[in-house]
This record gives structure tokens, C-alpha cells and sequence, in this order.
């Protein structure tokens, strides 16, 4: 993926995992699980690629979290922090981390 491309999948999932705080559907959670998993998987590869061992153990991390086939069961509250913890690095990681590389 490219970089456009990825800031694109960043942004997407950030809104989706703000969507969570809202009453949605349990289909729509399950969903969440299943995108979440497996962009976090691709985004652990890449940083795999660019032997970032940090955003490796992050994204792992966060994709085990994440993984719709063993339900881990933190409640309601708690996930909804997680997500908004989570959206908010990932805005963050595109709108203010990206630009100061950029400018480096």
C-alpha cells in the first residue's frame, strides 16, 4: 500500500472505531473486529518491512486485541475507551507524526 493509501485505511478505521460509541448493531461490532484485525495485521507487516520493531509489537498488539475469533470481554465502557484511545492515535499518527518526518 502507499502511503495515501494507508493514511486512507488510518482515517477510515479511526471513524469507524468512533462509530463504537454510538448504539450500533452487534453485527456492526463484529464487523469492527474483522477490519480492525486485519488492518492492524498489515500495517504490523509494513512496520515489519521498515524494521520498526515499536509499531511491530504495537500493531500486533492491537490486532490480538482486536481479533474476532476469541471474544475478549472488557464491557462496554471499557472498550469504548480503547476505541476512542486508539482513534484518536491513529488520527494522530497521520495528521501530526506524519508532518514532522515529512519536514525532518
Amino acid at each position: 500500500m502507499t502511503k495515501p493509501q494507508i493514511k486512507l485505511v488510518k482515517v477510515v478505521l479511526a471513524v469507524l472505531l468512533f462509530l463504537c460509541l454510538l448504539d450500533m448493531p452487534y453485527g456492526y461490532y463484529q464487523f469492527l473486529r474483522f477490519v480492525s484485525f486485519a488492518v492492524f495485521g498489515i500495517l504490523a507487516y509494513q512496520a515489519y518491512e521498515k524494521e520498526n520493531k515499536t509499531e511491530v509489537i504495537l500493531y500486533l498488539v492491537l490486532a490480538l486485541l482486536f481479533q474476532p475469533f476469541i471474544k475478549i470481554a472488557l464491557g462496554r465502557t471499557i472498550w469504548n475507551v480503547v476505541d476512542v484511545v486508539v482513534g484518536f492515535w491513529l488520527l494522530y499518527d497521520v495528521l501530526i507524526k506524519q508532518k514532522g518526518k515529512s519536514l525532518e
